[in-house]
């Protein structure tokens, strides 16, 4: 398997898990485990672009 590929792969694993945790974070009635839940979200979305950037060649892929 290439690098990109595994990057790509990493990347999609945690896109899928900011998912999850966003939508925890959706039901959960607590305010401050709802805020918990947003932020690691939003760190595995940052991270999932970094992975997705790194497979790229340290370039972004075109929209």
């Amino acid at each position: 398997m290439s690098v990109a590929r595994e990057s790509g792969d990493r990347a999609q694993q945690l896109r899928e898990k900011a998912r999850h945790m966003t939508e925890a974070a959706e039901r959960t009635t607590d305010p401050d485990q709802r805020r918990r839940l947003q932020d690691k979200a939003q760190k595995l979305r940052e991270q999932s672009e970094q992975q997705g950037t790194t497979g790229a060649g340290g370039m972004r892929p075109p929209k």
